[in-house]
């Protein structure tokens, strides 16, 4: 009983506490009036797009913290190269297509995959092609594109697979 009426008012935990802290650091206060306002927020617009929740998936927190961590690191170290390629000789760039096979279907797996991509410097999903099974990346500068695809299955797309507890080849 206890549990349904918890559920009842905070039916997305996760969405309620992202909606509360969001408002709070768009406000750049910790009022009393700004932390009511977040916190009501926080339990109305989670009922007003339950609907549109169909599913939340379980993942596993450990690996997906984990991966963040990976992502943020390589986020700022892409950074320092990308600046350095831009500002250095445009003789030094390498600019290239390449696609990256997918291992599954699973559309959240792939589609945070191409996200990671772009979000990271230097690279961006051009799109995923559902028929071939790849994303389609592109490069700002890449001298060795299998070593770059491995480097992407190794470190985005096989944490992911782990996360979501996905097997390779499984439909989503």
């Amino acid at each position: 009983m206890m549990q349904s009426q918890f559920n009842r008012l905070l039916p997305h935990p996760f969405v309620s506490s992202l909606v509360t802290v969001s408002w709070l650091m768009l406000n750049h206060s910790l009022d009393p009036f700004d932390i009511t306002v977040a916190l009501l927020l926080g339990l109305i617009i989670p009922k007003l797009v339950q609907p549109f929740i169909i599913h939340t998936p379980k993942i596993q927190w450990s690996k997906a913290i984990m991966l963040i961590l990976v992502v943020l690191k390589d986020i700022i170290i892409s950074n320092i190269r990308v600046a350095k390629q831009v500002l250095g000789p445009m003789d030094n760039l390498h600019p290239k297509w390449y696609r990256v096979p997918l291992d599954t279907d699973h559309d959240y797996v792939n589609t945070l995959l191409a996200m990671i991509i772009t979000t990271t410097p230097g690279t961006v999903t051009a799109g995923i092609d559902q028929e071939r099974g790849d994303i389609l990346v592109h490069a700002l500068s890449c001298d060795d594109i299998e070593a770059d695809i491995l480097d992407i299955k190794t470190r985005y797309e096989a944490p992911l697979l782990e996360i979501f507890n996905v097997k390779q080849g499984d439909n989503a």
